[in-house]
């Protein structure tokens, strides 16, 4: 892995760990392992590393999900994967955190990866429920992009309330009561 690569990484690890104010360009350096003149020859300091460590995250999240959500099987099926996939719950979402960063919020070169992300999982989400109303799968009543939203959103509020009580069950908790209201057997007249 090159010098870039490893600053780049240990940024990412960091951001996650720590948020953007709690880490410091001397710990990205530490956890990276190089010296102040490797640091600062590739990446003039935090705020020029800071968004090339957000981008990786945000599309290594969006790759996972991608794969996830682009496989086999129902709508239904898909987004349950989604939902059901092994994450590490009590460390929290590493994008999903960055919100509650004040300075990534605040600026649009740190916020906008992590706006897209969220945004085209929310898209690809939608794109998803659709494709389960087209086939008779869900409920017509069904609105793709509201649907979209509280998927997210049980997945992020689970990772807050998971670390909150430091157990997993309230997040396994909100999944399970969320696919049980998008079960096709729970809908009115929907296929199974």
């Amino acid at each position: 892995m090159s010098t870039p690569d490893h600053l780049v990484e240990a940024a990412q690890e960091l951001l996650w760990e720590r948020g953007y104010v709690g880490t410091s360009p001397r710990a990205i350096q530490r956890q990276a392992g190089v010296g102040q003149g490797s640091r600062y020859h590739h990446f003039a300091g935090k705020p020029d590393l800071a968004p090339a460590a957000i981008r990786r995250t945000a599309a290594a999240m969006g790759a996972a999900a991608g794969q996830v959500l682009g496989g086999r099987g129902s709508a239904y099926d898909r987004i349950s994967a989604y939902l059901l996939r092994e994450r590490d719950v009590l460390r929290g979402c590493p994008v999903g955190r960055l919100t509650m960063d004040p300075d990534v919020i605040a600026g649009d070169e740190l916020r906008a990866p992590v706006d897209e992300t969220i945004g085209r999982l929310r898209g690809r989400l939608a794109e998803i429920v659709q494709e389960g109303l087209d086939q008779g799968e869900f409920d017509g009543a069904l609105v793709p992009d509201e649907i979209a939203a509280p998927v997210v959103a049980t997945v992020q509020g689970g990772y807050v309330l998971a670390r909150a009580s430091g157990s997993t069950a309230t997040f396994d908790a909100g999944v399970r009561g969320l696919l049980s209201l998008l079960s096709p057997r729970a809908g009115s007249g929907s296929a199974a």
